[in-house]
């Protein structure tokens, strides 16, 4: 395969309104059938009027874009200072949802496009319809990748084309099955594309010639596709997502399965995963219920009375708050230590007819 990327050059300043199929046919009269475009998200929603009017500086700017990012948000991924990692309406995740504040008047934020793959099949029916030329349509934007430095072009959206080449069921040359390559062949092309583009030289469209023999159809769920499901993929919770979950399935009562009080491997276990964690001269035992209805704690020196009336159901009055607070949260970092070393634990109801806190067992 012998391919070739070229600028499409002489577009000059698109606004809203303008017809992008004219734009791109005047300025290439050399395309032919089969070439790959590749089009900056930017001008195309410039042409769908997608921008929006805000202050030119000072911190009237700064809060009327944290007000269109929200717009355009679907779900913080993450956050440090000012920036913001979010997944955008069509499942996008990145820096600011794509709001762009570059080659465009200061007083306008440029937004993506509210759909990225039916632009790329209005731009390439227009080209076909009016220009009789059959060509391939990527719409692209820049995005950053995780454990990655350094931005590259991904594909939004794209028409004509595949979004994935599926490599599935072929045989390598060493006679192995592929099962699982699939390669996202249009964000290789934006890549492509942009090294011709640029983000300073003002040349939005680039051909890549060569990839294609022909066009596809349209259907097929364009560059969608490309957007992985949540329950398939490994990194979908943002940080403070990460974190809330984790406390929650530390605290949260759950009936699954841990180790029991028969099992004394289970028990040295437990004890060495929390050594360190629960405040000195806390204790905790390996129970079941009967055994807590019984009575929990015994002859444990240092262990507050009003804790140990805590875990049997009967707190004294007055209780000492402090001593409350401290078994609460040494009950808490002990339940966490040990969701941390995967070793269930759940919280047994009170005695009948008691206002106190249940006890722990595993």
């Amino acid at each position: 395969m012998r391919l070739e990327i070229l600028p499409v050059l002489g577009i000059g300043h698109v606004t809203e309104g303008d017809d992008l199929a004219a734009l791109i046919a005047t300025a290439a009269p050399w395309l032919h059938d089969g070439d790959v475009l590749v089009v900056t998200s930017k001008i195309v929603s410039k042409a769908e009027g997608r921008l929006v009017d805000v202050p030119a500086d000072g911190p009237e700017r700064l809060a009327a874009r944290d007000e269109v990012l929200a717009a355009e948000t679907a779900r913080v991924v993450a956050s440090r200072g000012p920036t913001r990692i979010v997944q955008t309406h069509h499942g996008f995740v990145m820096a600011s949802a794509g709001i762009d504040a570059s080659n465009v008047d200061k007083t306008r934020l440029v937004l993506l496009p509210v759909d990225p793959d039916a632009s790329a099949r209005a731009l390439r029916a227009a080209l076909r319809e009016h220009y009789g030329l059959d060509v391939a349509v990527i719409i692209t934007d820049t995005m950053g990748r995780p454990w990655r430095n350094g931005l590259t072009d991904v594909a939004l959206g794209v028409a004509g084309m595949p979004a994935i080449r599926d490599h599935r069921g072929e045989v390598d040359p060493y006679g192995n099955e592929l099962q699982l390559t699939q390669m996202a062949v249009v964000d290789e092309l934006a890549g492509a594309g942009e090294l011709i583009k640029g983000k300073c030289d003002q040349v939005p469209v680039a051909v890549v010639r060569g990839y294609l023999s022909a066009t596809g159809p349209d259907a097929g769920g364009g560059a969608r596709v490309l957007v992985r499901d949540a329950a398939q993929d490994l990194f979908s919770l943002g940080t403070a997502e990460a974190r809330s979950a984790g406390l929650t399935d530390a605290v949260t009562l759950t009936d699954g399965p841990g180790p029991t009080p028969a099992d004394p491997a289970a028990t040295r276990r437990a004890i060495e995963a929390v050594a360190g964690v629960v405040a000195p001269g806390t204790v905790f035992t390996l129970v079941d219920e009967s055994e807590v209805r019984a009575g929990l704690i015994a002859d444990v020196p240092g262990w507050p009375d009003s804790a140990t009336a805590l875990v049997l159901g009967a707190p004294p009055a007055p209780v000492d708050p402090m001593d409350l607070v401290r078994f609460g949260a040494d009950l808490h970092r002990l339940r966490v230590a040990l969701a941390a070393e995967g070793i269930g634990s759940t919280l047994l109801p009170p005695p009948s007819g008691s206002t106190a806190s249940a006890a722990l067992a595993l």
